[in-house]
């Protein structure tokens, strides 16, 4: 399958360099440019791409307002945005992901890990650069603000297995860490948070991590595990 990608940048040589590094790859296609945030959400209502590389900083609404409007979108579930920005600061990783973001990179990522980052995403996965994941874990363990009672309330759905296995993503661990915490396979560990994404109704792994802060399933101090969600 051709992962179909929309590029969202204010600057035209920088697109043209994401397309040509996005062109070498047989299975992504580049099927659309946008200057701005509103643009950008144009094009994705109109073409429906797998995954959007969306700027921060836009004239004409901002790249976390159109990660916001996008993310919010039904008819658009099956769009991903990762934002690529040349911030790398706590801030703009917050908002980023509050916003729905299903990824973060920086504008400095090897052209390889671009590649790689659009096909995880695409698959369903969820990234941030490496050199910012632990921080921003973290940082929400710190900062999230409690959930209002009815979030809270959805993780009454899960039975104690996927609590665990909730917990764990959470603190930063992958699918194969959590299998070898808890003794299963990798398999049955990744099953369980398939199950546990659609019954508290969240995108991807990042928005998982946020709602565990949130709800205080996990709580500050002693964060573990690798590189990724």
């Amino acid at each position: 399958m051709t992962i179909k990608v929309l590029l969202a940048d204010d600057q035209a040589l920088v697109r043209a360099g994401f397309r040509s590094l996005l062109g070498r790859a047989r299975d992504i296609t580049v099927v659309g440019e946008a200057s701005t945030g509103d643009e950008a959400v144009r094009q994705v209502r109109a073409l429906r791409p797998d995954v959007v590389l969306m700027d921060i900083r836009m004239p004409g609404g901002d790249g976390l307002t159109a990660t916001r409007l996008i993310s919010e979108d039904r008819e658009l579930s099956g769009c991903r945005v990762i934002v690529l920005t040349t911030f790398e600061t706590d801030e703009y990783v917050f908002e980023a992901l509050r916003a729905g973001a299903s990824g973060f990179l920086t504008k400095e990522t090897e052209p390889d890990d671009l590649r790689q980052a659009v096909r995880a995403v695409a698959a369903g996965d969820a990234l941030l650069a490496p050199s910012v994941t632990r921080r921003v874990i973290e940082q929400f363990a710190h900062r999230a603000a409690p959930a209002p009672v009815d979030a809270s309330r959805r993780l009454e759905a899960l039975t104690s297995r996927e609590r665990d296995v909730v917990r764990l993503i959470a603190t930063g661990l992958s699918s194969e860490q959590v299998a070898e915490r808890l003794l299963i396979s990798p398999l049955t560990a990744k099953t369980h948070v398939t199950r546990s994404l659609g019954k508290l109704g969240v995108r991807d792994r990042v928005q998982l991590v946020i709602l565990a802060y949130e709800t205080g399933l996990v709580r500050a101090g002693g964060v573990e595990g690798g590189p990724e969600f």
